[in-house]
Parts: C-alpha cells; structure tokens; sequence
C-alpha cells in the first residue's frame, strides 16, 4: 500500500515562509516600494518620449520593454508579494541595465539627457530591488533572532 503524499504546498515551511511574506508586504512601507516600483516602470516606458531620445529607435524600444517589465513587476509584487519574492533582485538587475544600455545599445549616445535619464532611473530601481529585497528579508532576520534569545 502505497504511503499518502504530501503536496509541497502544504510543507510547514513553505506555509509559514509565504506567511511571513504576506506580513511583510502587508506594511505601508511595502505598499510604497511597490508602487513606486510600478510607478518608475511605467516612466521609463515613457521616457524616451517625454525625455525625447530623437533618432535613439533601438534605446526607445528597450526602454519601452525595460519600463512594462518594471511596472509589470512591481504589480506582481503589490499583489502577491508572498509568491512573488524571489524575483525581487529583478528590478536590480533591470536598473544596472539601464544604466549601461545607453552605450550598449545605442552605441554612440550625444546627448546628456538620454544618459542622466537611464542612470537616474537605473539608480532608482536598483534602490527600490534592494528596500523589497530588505523587507523580504527583516521578517525572517527579526524570526531567527527571536527564536536563539528564547531558549
């Protein structure tokens, strides 16, 4: 007779982990670096259209792309941040792109405005990766030491 199998979403762990992370998301702090996460998404999809990138078709399209991600994400996040944690280090690694991709993928870039607006968006969600990442973290740092000081 075959032994009754648990389903991996029923381990104890798993409940108690997705728990934590509903708490944590449940903060206002949370609720802002989310909405901030979206809401600098959706202007680096804009950008180059309110920053004017003339004759930067390539860098429009990956702003474009870049920016629907990020707010894709931080819409994710806001909504279930419990499933959605593990990709938190996204927006980081979307911000170095955009940092870098003036040169990478226009090549040749004349114009200040084009790169100040990436570096600064860039720098924004690499902050915004780390403050989720942060938060994620705290409840599981704040548990841990919890348990030690309890024995």
């Amino acid at each position: 007779m075959a032994a009754p199998t648990s389903r991996i979403e029923e381990h104890p762990d798993l409940v108690e982990m997705r728990a934590r992370y509903a708490q944590a998301a449940s903060t206002p702090t949370a609720r802002g670096l989310e909405a901030l996460t979206m809401l600098t998404g959706l202007y680096l999809a804009i950008s180059p259209w309110i920053v004017g990138f003339d004759g930067l078709a390539r860098l429009t399209v990956n702003n474009l792309v870049c920016g629907v991600t990020l707010a894709l994400l931080g819409l994710a996040f806001a909504t279930a941040y419990e499933r959605t944690y593990g990709m938190s280090w996204i927006p980081a690694a979307i911000g170095v792109w955009m940092i870098v991709s003036p040169w990478v993928v226009a090549g040749e870039v004349d114009t200040t405005r084009t790169i100040v607006n990436n570096v600064i968006v860039g720098a924004l969600a690499i902050l915004l990766s780390l403050a989720l990442l942060a938060i994620g973290r705290g409840g599981r740092s704040a548990q841990a030491g919890g348990g030690r000081g309890r024995r």
